[in-house]
């Protein structure tokens, strides 16, 4: 080889861009043989009885291939002789690339584990349908704040500076909204408490009832069986004192019948005609099975109460209406009398 072809060569070796240019290429090739062997795992993986992991797999191997390349071009960098502060910028510029592409991959396997927990709920009460978005907010305030606090760090901002800014602004922001913070901070503790759920009929103080058709951070929806919404601020319901029907151990509600018979009437006729009536019903429950009281002696009436049992709280209304109906008809036909108030007037003359 001639002098001259063997001094080229001999510079172009001991170059820093060649070298920086060999760093790359071997990270890309590190990077490669990662996620060759990542792919391996995931084929392992998919024979588990679960499909966390291979979730996860396959959420982590896009974000491992990147940072082992960013990585190489980092150093790589770092070899071209540059100045102190471009070095410092290009390091910074990629590592706040790896934090971005790790912060969305941190937020998807939250998303996917709260998901799971989520599904499995009666194994894991901790996560509920009910509180899984208060879970994910929490989530992914917490992922973005990290990240942001890392990158603060990266680029070399006094994070302490923003912290006390922050700080002033929220107080601020605190006093001009603190009607929307209670509402949000009620809402907050009404998803983690669960003192109801979405599909629950619940009484209001002011005697409105209805479903639950939406439980949010700042109000809870209510249809009526006026099919009439009504929007209650969280905070409003966290000081209030509210009926759920729909909770207990079942769905069941037992509802009750005053009926009043007139003094004379044979009470055990009358028991048996309430207990047929309540027997034919359909929409009373056979278990538990529908009951008579004899309540107390009034001042013109016997007082009975039919008990019985709904299947649940939206059958309240037509149930009584159903079983009032069919009293009424039975009382006529067996000639058992209803009373009613009755005054006897004396006019006396002077």
């Amino acid at each position: 080889m001639p002098n001259h072809i063997k001094q080229f060569v001999d510079h172009v070796i001991t170059t820093p861009y060649l070298y920086a240019l060999t760093i790359v290429v071997m990270s890309m090739l590190l990077a490669a043989v990662v996620n060759i062997i990542m792919q391996v795992m995931i084929r392992f993986t998919s024979k588990t009885k679960t499909t966390l992991d291979d979730k996860i797999m396959s959420i982590l191997h896009r974000p491992v291939f990147v940072t082992i390349v960013l990585a190489g071009a980092a150093y790589a960098m770092r070899q071209l002789g540059s100045s102190d502060n471009s070095v410092r910028f290009g390091d910074a510029l990629l590592f706040t690339l790896v934090v971005v592409i790790w912060t969305g991959a941190a937020m998807r396997i939250g998303k996917i584990v709260l998901q799971i927990l989520s599904d499995q709920a009666d194994k894991r009460p901790f996560v509920q349908p009910s509180t899984l978005p208060l879970f994910e907010i929490a989530l992914k305030t917490l992922v973005v704040g990290l990240s942001v606090y890392c990158i603060f760090i990266i680029w070399n901002i006094n994070v302490t500076a923003w912290l006390a800014s922050a700080g002033v602004i929220g107080i601020a922001v605190g006093f001009a909204a603190k009607d929307t913070l209670s509402n949000l901070f009620s809402g907050i503790f009404i998803l983690a408490d669960r003192p109801y759920k979405i599909g629950d009929y619940i009484v209001l103080d002011s005697g409105e009832r209805g479903m639950v058709t939406d439980i949010g951070i700042r109000s809870t929806r209510m249809l009526t069986r006026d099919d009439i919404e009504i929007i209650l601020p969280n905070a409003a319901i966290a000081n209030a004192k509210i009926i759920n029907e729909s909770g207990g151990y079942n769905t069941k509600a037992r509802i009750r019948i005053d009926v009043s018979v007139a003094y004379g009437s044979d009470i055990d006729k009358v028991r048996e005609i309430l207990l047929d009536v309540a027997a034919k019903s359909q929409y009373l429950v056979k278990e538990p099975i529908p009951r008579v009281r004899f309540r107390s002696f009034g001042d013109s009436s016997l007082n009975f109460q039919l008990l019985g049992w709904i299947p649940e709280p939206v059958f309240r209304g037509r149930t009584i209406d159903e079983l009032n109906t069919a009293i009424y008809k039975r009382f006529n036909k067996e000639s058992i009398e209803i009373p009613f108030p009755q005054r006897d007037v004396h006019i006396k003359q002077s």
